[in-house]
Formats: structure tokens, sequence, C-alpha cells
């Protein structure tokens, strides 16, 4: 199993950008994909995740309305839409995907500014 995120970048307070993650070795028809996030010098905090079986959502109070977790149709892809990025959103962001044995798989990060 491979996850690789991509879209990350620089934006201007109340800018948005689209995270991607890309994931192979496995059809994603269960388990969940999730976004989590690590500021400098705190600890890694859920975002939002997607159920592959059930297309169910869910999202951290702090990024409701505001991100949107979907599901690129026929492909093991999970986007990450943020829309009104503040600069408490930086961080960097990881994709992980959890099988339905529990393991955890985990990309290596994109990271996000959010900056004037």
């Amino acid at each position: 199993v491979q996850v690789v995120e991509s879209g990350g970048g620089s934006v201007q307070p109340g800018g948005s950008l689209k995270l991607s993650c890309a994931a192979s070795g496995f059809t994603f028809s269960s388990g969940s994909m999730s976004w989590y996030r690590q500021a400098p010098g705190k600890e890694r905090e859920f975002v939002a995740a997607l159920w592959g079986a059930t297309g169910r959502t869910n999202s951290a109070d702090s990024v409701k309305g505001r991100f949107t977790i979907s599901r690129e149709s026929g492909k093991n892809t999970v986007h990450l839409q943020m829309s009104n990025l503040k600069v408490e959103d930086t961080a960097v962001y990881y994709c992980v995907y959890v099988d339905l044995g529990d393991r955890e798989h985990w990309g290596k990060g994109t990271p996000v500014t959010v900056s004037s």
C-alpha cells in the first residue's frame, strides 16, 4: 500500500487549496481514508475522514463549513477542498488509509502555509 499527498502550498488568509491523496495497492471499498495535520510545535490532529464502504464523512469542528473531503469516482483518490483558510490552518497535512485490520498506511505529508 502506498499513499501520496499533493497540492500543498502557500496561500493568503481567506484563500483556497485542494489537497489530493492518491493511494495504490488496494481497492478503497472498505476501511477509511483520512486527513490529519500537524502544526509546528503541536501534536498531529484529525481533520476529516471518509469511509470507503459507505461514503460517510466526518470532520473536525475547527474545519466544518470550510473543508470538504471527497472521493474521486472510480479511483483510490481522496481530496480535501479547503476554503476560507486561516493562519491557524498552517500545518503539514497527512493522509492515512486504515484498512479493515486497523493497519495504518501514512503518506509523507504536504505542507500548507497560510500567511499574509
